[in-house]
């Protein structure tokens, strides 16, 4: 029997399985494995799969494998030798997924393009290169919403620049102008207050490390830049 086949049952198997709540087995891995990741380490489920007596190990946004001791880390995908289709990613996938509604539109700046029906979130930091890339990008697209949270990590003058964005009569413009031409918004006034460590605290809740991170209607996140053609499949996707 090719074990790998029973794959794609075990990844709606997993879900299901983990709503009714951890066995016993399960969370003698779990015990078992989370003081050997190392310290600090923090395991949020254990989920056995029908291949290969394996555990699956969700640590944050990442999984791993294990076996019923915890002896072994099994570190990698899980692919079909036959499609290729990457189970782990599929999983990783689901488990990243949010619930767009719940975003905090109101600390996001929003730019709407012709009918704005295509809904996205991004969330940038202003000295990212990938994410001006990214801009470019939005540039080409129409009938679209974009609410960008200015997620202030990779350098000690991103929040600086946020800030005096935030707080300029017109932000979307002001972002653009920034991100597209390096035109800079002036100083912000002290009294104005930008909502980045609200931001922030998101950004780290919700485990994005990188810049841009693009959130969109159905839950999913694609981390990084993607050009025009793909954001227009992932939108026709959607329904």
């Amino acid at each position: 029997m090719n074990i790998i086949k029973l794959v794609l049952a075990a990844t709606l198997g997993l879900t299901a399985a983990a709503s009714f709540g951890e066995t016993t087995q399960e969370a003698a891995v779990k015990k078992l494995i989370e003081p050997r990741l190392g310290p600090g380490a923090k395991v949020d489920s254990v989920v056995k799969t029908p291949y290969s007596g394996l555990y699956e190990v969700r640590t944050g946004g990442d999984i791993i494998y294990t076996d019923e001791k915890a002896k072994y880390l099994f570190v990698g995908r899980v692919i079909d030798t036959q499609t290729y289709q990457d189970y782990t990613k599929q999983r990783v996938d689901e488990i990243s997924k949010i619930k767009f509604t719940d975003l905090p539109l109101a600390s996001a700046v929003k730019m709407v393009k012709g009918d704005g029906k295509r809904v996205i979130a991004v969330f940038e930091d202003p000295n990212c290169g990938y994410c001006k890339r990214f801009r470019h990008t939005l540039q080409e697209m129409n009938n679209v919403t974009v609410y960008t949270f200015m997620y202030n990590i990779l350098a000690a003058d991103s929040a600086i620049k946020s800030k005096n964005i935030w707080c300029t009569a017109d932000p979307a413009k002001a972002w653009d102008d920034w991100m597209l031409n390096g035109k800079a918004a002036a100083a912000a006034p002290a009294s104005c207050n930008a909502p980045n460590e609200q931001v922030l605290a998101l950004g780290q809740k919700m485990k994005i490390t990188g810049t841009p991170t693009i959130f969109f209607t159905d839950g999913s996140r694609i981390p990084g830049a993607i050009d025009a053609k793909a954001l227009e499949t992932k939108f026709a996707a959607i329904k």
